[in-house]
């Protein structure tokens, strides 16, 4: 058995690689703390790795479809307006921006992450689409090349550890397909336009933004390309953006943008500005957002993606046939896929309290419209929710079939703030990022960029590396 000291070597030099390579975050102005990780692999057969490849692409196809259909998207998110001021006055950017005959003129750019798990008795199944602010890509490319490095340079070490020495690392190219994608269509506006100058992006980022390093990253990958990189928050945007020729976007001070990617605006909060005297919350921020989609620029996510890849939407998704399917574009052997995959979603309705109790209490996970960290709810919480739903409030929720994945078979070291810790039922959460910007359903099949992996105990119930128990992860090839 390997000695405690070796392991204690070995996680050090880990740490210190993570810091070298900028997986951190942010802790203050002037320090950082590496982002928690495991010391080796999850395994995932080759079939199981590229079946879940076809299918995110299949899923950046629909919901490509899906938020280009605006009356669709309005049926579908004006249920839950009464419930959720948040989604009400998204749908109100969306009708601004679509209020006009003429199609809008910014190019979507989809960066769309698939998150799945692997249940015991279903196989892989689809937990959320994330559409804006869909991150940690270059963390999920890192992560593969940190466990890389420590099978090369600590050899025997990690073949105690992982009991998956003989195994092929799954190789992870996220920051240079998120990267690449992102350039295609900066670079297609660029030549739209002609004019001088730099390709030029910007990410629109929260205030006091911790989980910089994976941005930084990204911006590095572009840099590279010969883009112009811009960060500036939606209360730094406000009364800075103009209008040039041809509907061209202007950055006061900098000059035209050719892609809008937002690391923000998925919660009211990206919005306040407490200096600015408005009558309604946001609306002064909003209105910068609703603005840029009216220019000929790349964005993403658009309005109508981030209600596209909403949890309604992809209720409403999973409650349709393949037919319905097949009318947003998919072929009749994508529709079935997708369908195998989308798992079993319900509205709130005043039945839903003994429809749960019908059912073991693990049956179910009882979701809000909010992203990120702790909008779901798990066991007796979940009547104890329903019992507070007012009638109108019940649109903006649903109840999902809660995946249980198979955990890890052996126990796993994880790292977190310089400290080992062994867990033993580590479960994991497997997000396949896509990027589709020319809006050619063609090209769906070389959209696959990259993935992130998440692990954490199954007692945990926050799966999220930035805001719950999850730690960064990679994928071995088990045959």
């Amino acid at each position: 058995m390997m000695s405690s000291l070796g392991i204690q070597k070995t996680k050090d030099d880990a740490v210190e690689w993570a810091l070298t390579h900028g997986v951190a975050f942010k802790e203050s102005v002037h320090s950082a703390v590496h982002t928690p990780f495991t010391l080796t692999p999850t395994p995932i057969s080759r079939g199981g790795y590229q079946q879940l490849k076809s299918a995110a692409q299949t899923l950046s196809k629909l919901i490509y479809s899906v938020s280009e259909d605006h009356g669709f998207l309005f049926d579908a998110i004006n249920p839950i307006t009464a419930g959720d001021p948040f989604f009400s006055a998204l749908l109100r950017m969306h009708q601004q921006i679509h209020s006009s005959p003429n199609q809008a003129p910014r190019l979507p750019l989809l960066i769309m992450r698939s998150d799945f798990m692997d249940d015991k008795g279903d196989g892989h199944k689809l937990v959320e689409f994330n559409g804006i602010a869909a991150g940690m890509g270059p963390f999920g490319q890192r992560i593969h090349e940190l466990h890389r490095y420590l099978q090369q340079q600590c050899p025997s070490a990690y073949a105690e550890l992982s009991h998956q020495a003989v195994g092929e690392l799954v190789d992870n190219q996220a920051i240079e397909g998120l990267s690449a994608g992102i350039a295609k269509a900066t670079f297609k506006i660029k030549q739209e336009f002609g004019d001088l100058g730099p390709a030029r992006f910007l990410m629109i980022v929260q205030e006091h933004e911790n989980n910089v390093f994976d941005q930084h990253l990204l911006e590095f990958a572009l840099q590279q390309k010969g883009i112009e990189t811009q960060r500036r928050t939606f209360r730094e945007l406000h009364n800075q953006l103009s209008t040039g020729d041809n509907n061209r976007l202007i950055l006061n001070g900098v000059g035209p943008l050719d892609t809008v990617y937002l690391r923000a605006g998925y919660q009211y909060s990206d919005y306040e500005a407490a200096d600015l005297k408005e009558q309604r919350c946001c609306q002064s921020l909003m209105a910068t957002r609703v603005l840029i989609e009216q220019h000929r620029v790349a964005v993403n996510a658009t309005v109508a993606q981030q209600l596209a890849t909403s949890k309604r939407v992809q209720m409403l998704l999973s409650r349709l046939g393949e037919d319905g399917l097949v009318a947003f574009g998919l072929t009749p052997q994508e529709a079935a896929r997708a369908r195998s995959l989308l798992g079993e979603m319900h509205p709130v309705t005043p039945d839903s309290a003994d429809f749960v109790k019908a059912a073991p209490s693990d049956s179910w996970v009882l979701k809000n419209q909010g992203e990120g960290g702790g909008h779901c709810l798990f066991g007796a919480d979940i009547l104890a929710k329903l019992a507070t739903l007012d009638p109108q409030q019940y649109q903006a929720w649903s109840l999902m079939r809660r995946l249980h994945p198979i955990p890890r078979s052996m126990p796993a070291l994880i790292v977190r703030k310089g400290e080992l810790h062994q867990v033993t039922d580590l479960i994991s959460e497997l997000g396949m990022f896509t990027v589709q910007g020319d809006g050619n359903p063609a090209s769906i099949e070389h959209c696959y960029a990259g993935y992130l992996i998440r692990s954490k105990s199954a007692g945990s119930t926050e799966g999220g590396v930035h805001s719950g128990q999850g730690v960064l992860d990679s994928l071995v090839f088990s045959d």
